[in-house]
């Protein structure tokens, strides 16, 4: 491959410098619903295009914006004024010949579906207005699908960055939004809501997590309950961290609560979201596609969410850097650190890039001849499989956020 490149670098793994920070944002956070909805509506099309026409048509559903909407709440008691709104945009295939399909039923059934799955307390009917304003895409971009080839040409140039591995600390904020809205938790805590931020700040061997959590306002009767359920919530956060691999971690939890100041002095809410009327929420402004925002890290521009599994490299590459620097990490002996940086070209099949840089942080001195090749054995293979892998994309099998 004349466009591969490896450089192999002394210097300080992201977990052993001073400083680090990392940020992941849950389930029921505007930005996250934005990215999670998106990408469920492209793999529902996927599944739909492939039934009727036999392969995944042109589409491009990663434009979302979720506007927060109004509620009246208080202690034992909420209710919505206004619903929130999503707005679900950008490119889509609506017909082919004289087969129509029916687009807007697609993506309102895919948000009611996921609202459903997701976040208990939000009757998608009555609680979200969607607003559908897909449009047929341009020529150029649709002529990319009728060519009968296997691999599609990529349909825009553009970069990507994956790396591996994760670092204890993107492992902890990852697996604290996890818990706080793991089955176990809620089913302990029913009056917490989902919409989870954990912002992890390592310096040096000590890890300082900030969580913010809503509770439910109609099951938290008085100021007192409150807190004395927060109390709680700070019990299992601290029992989590206990398993945490690090020299002291400290918890900070909904750090504007003030007691003595009634409603304007907790977090609550009515649904579960700060979407119901504190936040709006926007595609790409969630989790990178390997579920954390890794502020040490590098990282690409593109929004990965509903961008089709089959041409849009802003999806495909995203992923396949990520998987292909864990690969490197894992196959490869004397390797510290990993990242992968993959740019395509317009017009060229997407198992062509333009270029592929890979970049290793070593723990020993390493034989530049050996790690290439065993780097380049790796991006073959990954080149190779592309098929099969944008099929994986199109089932929804590859998390995005």
């Amino acid at each position: 491959m004349d466009n591969f490149s490896l450089e192999l670098i002394r210097a300080t793994p992201t977990h052993l410098k001073e400083v680090e920070l990392v940020e992941r944002k849950g389930v029921g956070h505007p930005d996250y619903i934005c990215d999670a909805v998106m990408e469920s509506i492209s793999v529902a099309l996927s599944r739909v295009y492939i039934k009727e026409f036999g392969d995944v048509l042109h589409h491009n559903i990663d434009k979302g914006l979720l506007v927060a909407g109004s509620v009246e709440k208080g202690f034992g008691v909420g209710r919505v004024i206004t619903p929130m709104e999503l707005i679900i945009g950008d490119r889509a295939t609506f017909s082919v010949g004289r087969k129509k399909i029916d687009v807007e039923a697609v993506a309102k059934e895919c948000v009611k579906r996921w609202f459903r799955e997701n976040l208990k307390r939000v009757d998608p009917e009555r609680d979200v207005r969607v607003r559908v304003v897909l449009k047929p895409g341009s020529v150029e971009l649709q002529e990319i699908f009728k060519e009968k080839e296997r691999i599609k040409a990529a349909n825009d140039t553009s970069a990507a960055v994956g790396y591996a591995p994760l670092t204890p600390v993107e492992r902890a904020v990852y697996e604290c939004e996890r818990f706080l809205n793991s089955t176990a938790f809620k089913t302990s805590f029913p009056e917490s809501g989902e919409d989870v931020k954990v912002m992890g700040f390592r310096y040096r061997e000590e890890l300082n997590l900030t969580v913010a959590m809503p509770f439910i306002a109609e099951m938290i009767r008085s100021e007192k309950e409150y807190f004395s359920k927060k109390k709680e919530v700070l019990v299992a956060l601290k029992r989590f961290a206990k398993n945490l691999p690090f020299r002291r971690v400290n918890i900070d939890f909904n750090t504007l609560d003030r007691p003595g100041r009634g409603m304007g002095g907790v977090y609550l809410t009515v649904l579960g979201t700060s979407a119901e009327s504190a936040d709006s929420g926007q595609v790409g402004r969630g989790n990178r596609v390997n579920g954390v925002i890794s502020l040490n890290r590098p990282s690409g521009s593109e929004a990965a969410a509903g961008k089709n599994p089959v041409s849009h490299v802003g999806k495909i590459y995203s992923i396949l850097s990520h998987l292909m620097a864990k690969e490197v990490y894992e196959r490869v002996d004397g390797v510290a650190e990993v990242y992968v940086w993959l740019l395509s070209e317009i017009g060229l099949p997407i198992n062509r890039p333009k270029s592929v840089s890979v970049q290793i942080l070593s723990e020993d001195t390493l034989h530049h001849g050996r790690v290439r090749k065993d780097v380049l054995k790796i991006v073959d293979e990954f080149m190779a499989g592309m098929e099969h892998f944008t099929g994986e994309l199109a089932r929804g099998e590859h998390p995005i956020c």
